[in-house]
């Protein structure tokens, strides 16, 4: 049950992250981006957990993890204060 939970929040990002790129195709409104960027990054973050959980179990991902989710949520912060529209 919990590979499949994994595997849907992945999709889920991932889905996220095609959509908000999509809208600052259209729009060039530069939040967008952003958002996007951090999307991908939780996307990754979601393999990681995957992969440390599932199918690897007995490798530790978790400093790949907590570096990808810092990573990913670095561009939205640096959106959320520094754009200004």
């Amino acid at each position: 049950m919990g590979s499949i939970i994994y595997m849907l929040c992945a999709l889920t990002a991932l889905t996220c992250t095609v959509l908000l790129f999509r809208s600052y195709k259209r729009n060039r409104t530069r939040l967008l981006f952003w958002s996007g960027l951090c999307f991908a990054g939780l996307f990754l973050n979601n393999i990681f957990l995957l992969l440390d959980k599932i199918i690897f179990p007995v490798i530790d991902f978790s400093a790949w993890r907590y570096v990808t989710a810092l990573v990913a949520l670095l561009p939205l912060l640096y959106g959320l204060i520094w754009e200004d529209e």
